[in-house]
């Protein structure tokens, strides 16, 4: 692809876009937009701390950040990721996520670095993904989990030829333990499993660990430093659960323009070093694997004692039927706070809440039991399919009452 860097012949209103279904008349689309460019080399040199780029946070806990790159943190992101990521100059990557997502980056410069080609999907159709998949002999694809399990359960992956995938990535949400030994078992490739933050945090859960340490979501990448710290800011031994902060040679320049967010992120160590606050739970085994519990501000105090709601969701994703579940906390005058689920039910389920709670209850902690569940058609996701918990507790925070 020719690039442009010329900023100032852009439109001040210009918009890249694929697969929108009625843009705006001032809106370019890529592909004649690229043709246009002189193939001349820009002319311009950037210095490793010039900014290279700012891409916003998914906005699942709060308003949407700028985290900001320079050139150099976003190229050696790009040289980390292609070697964990199994990329080379024969790889044709497929890029089914809008272009504005960082997990969209990880295939496009992995790619570009490796001098392999990139597909770019218009709009992800589980079916036309299988169909690109065999036509385009795709090698490697990074995708969100409520992609993958679409892809397995399209009526086409039967039939479909997936033998030329050699590595793909899942990220940007939990991976449910059942998902992902389903993707290692179907898929026949590498299948790899990336915790991460935009703003600079990697961990991959290699495939030759995969089966012995399935929830987990591995080590760090070379050059990426992993902690657990507790609620007093000390470092916690291995094992126990605390806040994960990282630091790194890809971390962030830091947030734009938003210093309180700067330093409501920054932990620092006895030796004066920064580390980035995560806001996710964790814990790292005897063997430096990491597995995230779950994020600090979904976290449920009820009875005084901890409650992750991954650690319930994770057993009730097993019911056959429930298809999709978030659980959040809800007021309580007796506990503080109580675990309320969020269902979508399986196609032809008939299943009642209070049986449901009945089975999760037998199966989980006494401070882990459910106060109530409530069923929908769908659950509310951000671009990248994160579940907006968020928005689920200010729904149902002014209309459901839980014991």
């Amino acid at each position: 692809m020719r690039a442009h860097r010329r900023t100032a012949s852009i439109p001040q209103s210009f918009r890249v876009y694929l697969g929108v279904s009625a843009p705006r008349s001032d809106w370019l689309e890529i592909g004649p937009f690229r043709d246009q460019q002189p193939d001349a080399a820009p002319g311009v040199e950037p210095a490793d701390d010039d900014l290279c780029n700012i891409i916003y946070s998914s906005g699942t806990t709060g308003l949407p950040k700028g985290i900001e790159h320079t050139h150099r943190r976003r190229l050696d992101w790009a040289y980390d990721l292609a070697i964990g990521l199994r990329y080379h100059s024969g790889a044709v990557t497929l890029c089914a996520l809008g272009l504005y997502s960082n997990i969209s980056w990880v295939g496009l410069l992995c790619t570009f670095l490796a001098g392999g080609t990139v597909v770019v999907a218009r709009a992800f159709d589980a079916g036309a993904a299988l169909a690109t998949i065999e036509r385009r002999r795709i090698t490697h694809t990074s995708m969100v989990p409520v992609q993958f399990e679409r892809l397995l359960a399209a009526p086409a992956f039967a039939r479909s030829d997936v033998s030329s995938l050699q590595a793909v990535m899942c990220c940007g949400s939990p991976l449910a333990a059942g998902l992902k030994r389903a993707l290692i078992e179907r898929l026949g490739c590498a299948f790899i499993e990336l915790y991460g933050l935009t703003e600079g945090v990697i961990t991959t859960l290699a495939p030759e660990d995969a089966r012995a340490k399935l929830d987990s979501v591995g080590k760090p990448l070379p050059g990426t430093d992993l902690r657990i710290v507790g609620e007093d800011d000390r470092e916690l031994p291995r094992g126990a659960v605390g806040e994960i902060v990282s630091r790194g040679r890809i971390l962030m320049a830091g947030y734009h323009h938003r210093p309180d967010a700067n330093a409501d992120s920054t932990w620092i160590d006895d030796q004066q070093r920064r580390w980035l606050r995560t806001g996710d739970l964790g814990r790292l085994d005897d063997d430096g694997f990491l597995y995230v519990v779950d994020r600090r501000k979904d976290m449920i105090i009820s009875g005084g004692q901890n409650v992750y709601p991954a650690d319930i969701e994770a057993v009730m994703i097993t019911h056959p039927a429930v298809a999709e579940v978030a659980v959040i906390g809800m007021p309580s005058a007796e506990w503080g706070e109580t675990p309320l689920a969020v269902i979508v039910p399986g196609t032809g389920a008939t299943v009642t809440a209070g049986e449901l709670i009945a089975w999760t209850n037998e199966r989980v902690g006494k401070q882990q039991r459910l106060g109530g569940v409530e069923f929908r058609e769908s659950l509310p996701r951000n671009p990248n399919g994160k579940i907006l918990k968020r928005e689920l507790r200010h729904e149902y925070q002014s209309r459901v009452r839980v014991p």
